[in-house]
C-alpha cells in the first residue's frame, strides 16, 4: 500500500510539470495517452526492474518533457563529409599528442586495463579523445530530461524507456546523483559517452572510491571503457585493428568489403603491401580491405577487432577515423594522402543515384544524398553488373550508366542495418561476387 501511495504522489508531481501542449498532442503511438500517464507506467516498470522509491523521488524533478530534445533527434544529420576531411580534423596531430599525454598521465590505470581486459591504451585513448576531448566536452543537458523525452517520442520509445530505467539504476546504486547527470542531448553520459545501459553493465570503480564516476574520474573512465570494448564489443586480446596499406591498380576490387575476409598471405599475393612498400606478413590472419573513399582514396586492412569500432558507431567515417587515430597514438605513421583529389559526386547527384538504385530494386535506406552503408552495398552491386571497378564508391560513370538504363536488379541485396551498440549496425553481406581473379582497373595514384 505504501509503494502504491508513493507512486501516486510522484505521478501527480510529474503530471504538474508536463507541458499542456504535449498532453494535448501525444505521439501517434500513444493512442491519446498523455505524458503523465506514460510516465506513471514507466515508473511502475522501473519499480518492477528493481529501482527504489528513493531514486524515483530524487529523479522526479528532472523527469520532464522537452520537445526541443525530440526535435534534435528527428533532425540529426549523419556524417556527410569525406573521410579525409573528417579524419584530418578529428584525428589531427594535437589529438594524437593529447592521447599519448593521457596515457602517460594515467599510466597505472591504462596498464591495469590492458592486463585485465586486453585492450591497448591507444584504443581507449582514441575513443576518449573523439567522444569528449578527454572530458572537455561531455554535453550540457540534463540526462534524465533527454532520456524521458525520447522515451515518450514514438521513434525509439522502447530503447529510451530502457535507457531511462538504467539511468535510475545508476542513481540507485550511488554512482551519480540526478543533478550530476549532465550530458549530450541523446542521453549519453561521461567522458566516453556511455548510454545508461552501458553505464550499468560495464562501468567499473578503478579509483577505489566506491563509485563508478565516468564524469570526473580518469581511472574509472579508462577501466570502464576497456571493459565495454572487451566484454561488450568482444575485443580480441593481442590482435591488430586497422593498418594502412597500398592497394595495387589491378586488385580485384569486388573483394574489398568489410564482409569479405581473406588471409593476409592472400592479399599479399594480390600485390597489397604496406604504404612504404614493405610486404605484409605471410600468415593466415583474416582481414578485409577497407576503402572509405573508393580505390583512389586511402586503403586499410581491417581486422576482426575493427568490428568493435563499427559496433561503437556504425558510421564508416567515424569508425575508420577512430581506428586510424588509435593507430597514430600507438605510433603508426600519418596516412598517405591521395596524389590527386578523389572524384566525388555532388549531394544532389548522390541523391539522384539513390533514387535510381531504389527504382532498380535496391534498399538504400533513406534517400538523403548521404552515402551510408546500404547505399554503398547497392553501388557495389551495380558496379559489378556494369563491369566497373567494384569499390562501392559512386562515380559519374555509374550515374551516367544508370541514367541511361535502369535495369531491375535480380535478388538485389537488402543492405539491412547491422547490430550493435549506441545505434550501431553491422556490415551487411556483399552481393554475390565473381571469382576473385585479378583484373585490370583504373590506375590508383600512389599512396
Amino acid at each position: 500500500m505504501r509503494k502504491h501511495l508513493a507512486l501516486g504522489a510522484l505521478t501527480a508531481t510529474l503530471a504538474f510539470v508536463a507541458t499542456s501542449a504535449l498532453a494535448q498532442n501525444p505521439g501517434p503511438c500513444r493512442r491519446g495517452v498523455g505524458f503523465p500517464q506514460f510516465l506513471a507506467q514507466l515508473e511502475q516498470d522501473a519499480v518492477k526492474a528493481g529501482v527504489s522509491q528513493r531514486a524515483l523521488s530524487e529523479a522526479a524533478p528532472y523527469l520532464v518533457f522537452d520537445q526541443g530534445i525530440v526535435n534534435r533527434d528527428r533532425g540529426q544529420r549523419v556524417f556527410g563529409q569525406l573521410f579525409t576531411q573528417f579524419a584530418g580534423r578529428m584525428a589531427a596531430d594535437f589529438r594524437m599528442q593529447q592521447g599519448r599525454q593521457y596515457i602517460q598521465r594515467y599510466a597505472q590505470a591504462f596498464a591495469r586495463a590492458e592486463k585485465e581486459y586486453g585492450v591497448p591504451p591507444a584504443v581507449i585513448a582514441a575513443f576518449w579523445g573523439l567522444e569528449s576531448d578527454f572530458g572537455a566536452n561531455m554535453g550540457n543537458l540534463p540526462t534524465l530530461k533527454s532520456l524521458v523525452s525520447l522515451a515518450y517520442d514514438c521513434r525509439r520509445s522502447e530503447m529510451f524507456q530502457a535507457e531511462t530505467i538504467a539511468a535510475l539504476k545508476v542513481i540507485d546504486r550511488g554512482d551519480l546523483s540526478p543533478a550530476e547527470m549532465i550530458g549530450s542531448w541523446a542521453g549519453e553520459l561521461g567522458q566516453t559517452q556511455f548510454l545508461p545501459t552501458h553505464y550499468v553493465n560495464y562501468a567499473v570503480d578503478y579509483d577505489g572510491d566506491g563509485r563508478r564516476n565516468l564524469l570526473r574520474s580518469g581511472p574509472d573512465v579508462i577501466g570502464s571503457t576497456a571493459n565495454y570494448i572487451a566484454t561488450g564489443l568482444k575485443w580480441k586480446r593481442g590482435e591488430p585493428w586497422l593498418e594502412e596499406i597500398h592497394a595495387p591498380a589491378n586488385l580485384p576490387w569486388e573483394e574489398t568489403d568489410l564482409s569479405i575476409k581473406h588471409k593476409r598471405s592472400e592479399w599479399a599475393k594480390w600485390g597489397v603491401t604496406y604504404p612504404d612498400g614493405r610486404p605484409l606478413p605471410n600468415d593466415d590472419l583474416a582481414s578485409s580491405v577497407l576503402l572509405p573513399m573508393g580505390r583512389f582514396g586511402p586503403a586499410f586492412l581491417a581486422y576482426p577487432n575493427f568490428a568493435a569500432y563499427t559496433e561503437w558507431n556504425n558510421s564508416l567515417i567515424y569508425s575508420t577515423t577512430a581506428g586510424y587515430l588509435a593507430s597514430r597514438i600507438a605510433g603508426a605513421a600519418p596516412m598517405r594522402k591521395p596524389a590527386q583529389p578523389v572524384p566525388q559526386l555532388a549531394f544532389n547527384e548522390v541523391r539522384e543515384l539513390q533514387q535510381l538504385l531504389v527504382r532498380a530494386g535496391f534498399n538504400v535506406g533513406k534517400v538523403d544524398g548521404v552515402l551510408g552503408q546500404q547505399s554503398r552495398v547497392a553501388v557495389k552491386a551495380m558496379q559489378v553488373k556494369y563491369g566497373l571497378p567494384a569499390d562501392a564508391w559512386p562515380t559519374a560513370e555509374l550515374l551516367a550508366r544508370m541514367r541511361g538504363t535502369t535495369p531491375i536488379a535480380t535478388n538485389a541485396p537488402a543492405a539491412a542495418p547491422v547490430t550493435g551498440a549506441p545505434g550501431v549496425s553491422a556490415a551487411p553481406k556483399a552481393p554475390a561476387r565473381p571469382k576473385a581473379t585479378p583484373k585490370a582497373a583504373a590506375v590508383r595514384p600512389p599512396q
